[in-house]
């Protein structure tokens, strides 16, 4: 199992980006954001988005993202990507020069929502571990790369098959900044079986 760079595929490709053996730079564009619908009730969907497709229904991926964020709603981090109505985002938005957002969006069926935690606005660098079992997911970050935590579980109902898993990077207002994203890997999954409650029978 290997994360190969060759592989992937841009949705939206931005004007200034690079793409080397083992990083790469994203430049974003002002006014580009993913986001369905709930609660502000509009919809955006321009985010560029690169990706890699994939029929393994169990596996993990792993990225380091570092950033000079500075306007309010700069973001970058993971995602998978199925279309504009179903997909998944994990990343830092940044907020103020006091705090920054770290979360996730989960879109089902054109419906998004976001699960967010504050952290301080003097971090610019994360990483993150992507985790499928079939079409249930888990995300994960890490300061060290090591020692990582649950941010959050979550179904995709549209993703039982292949999918597309990558990165993204976008600025929802007027700014710009640029994303560099290294230590890409896809390993066997780290999101191991749950061992505790019987599941349901069918």
């Amino acid at each position: 199992m290997k994360f190969d760079i060759t592989k992937l595929e841009w949705t939206r490709k931005p004007k200034d980006y690079v793409i080397s053996n083992n990083k790469i730079t994203i430049t974003t564009e002002p006014n580009t954001d993913l986001w369905q619908r709930t609660y502000y009730h509009f919809r955006n969907d321009n985010a560029p988005v690169l990706q890699m497709e994939t029929e393994e229904k169990y596996f993990s991926f792993i990225v380091k993202t570092e950033f000079d964020s500075k306007h309010r709603f700069d973001q970058c981090g993971i995602v998978i990507y199925l279309n504009s109505e179903n997909w998944l985002k994990g990343s830092i938005e940044y907020e103020n020069d006091k705090f920054q957002h770290l979360g996730s969006v989960v879109t089902n069926n054109g419906y998004s929502d976001w699960a967010t935690t504050e952290i301080d606005a003097s971090i610019k660098a994360m990483w993150y571990r992507l985790s499928r079992r079939e079409d249930d997911f888990c995300i994960e970050c890490s300061v060290d790369g090591n020692i990582y935590k649950q941010m959050r579980i979550c179904h995709i109902f549209n993703a039982k098959d292949n999918i597309k898993f990558g990165i993204y990077a976008c600025s929802p207002e007027n700014s710009s900044f640029t994303a560099t994203f290294s230590n890409m890997e896809m390993t066997e999954c780290q999101w191991k079986k749950h061992n505790g409650q019987v599941p349901d029978k069918e």
